[in-house]
């Protein structure tokens, strides 16, 4: 899968309970509709489990989009 424009990267926070998040942030271009920035959203949560945390759109039209997914961790048995 390719990656979207203005990606800049991933983190993994712990939020409570022991639940494990990784973010990824995201700068959409102002030049980019809002139908292509909902295309491109639903092809990477659809492909890659993203879901949409936050959305920030700034004063000259950038759109800043934090997504994030569970962590799951495969635990041994013995």
């Amino acid at each position: 899968m390719t990656r979207a424009p203005g990606t800049t990267g991933t983190l993994r926070r712990l939020h409570h309970r022991g639940v494990e998040w990784e973010f990824d942030k995201v700068v959409f271009p102002r030049d980019f509709s809002r139908n292509v920035v909902t295309k491109l959203l639903v092809e990477r949560a659809e492909h890659g489990g993203w879901e949409l945390d936050r959305v920030r759109i700034t004063a000259d039209g950038t759109r800043r989009v934090v997504l994030r997914r569970k962590i799951i961790r495969a635990v041994r048995t013995a």
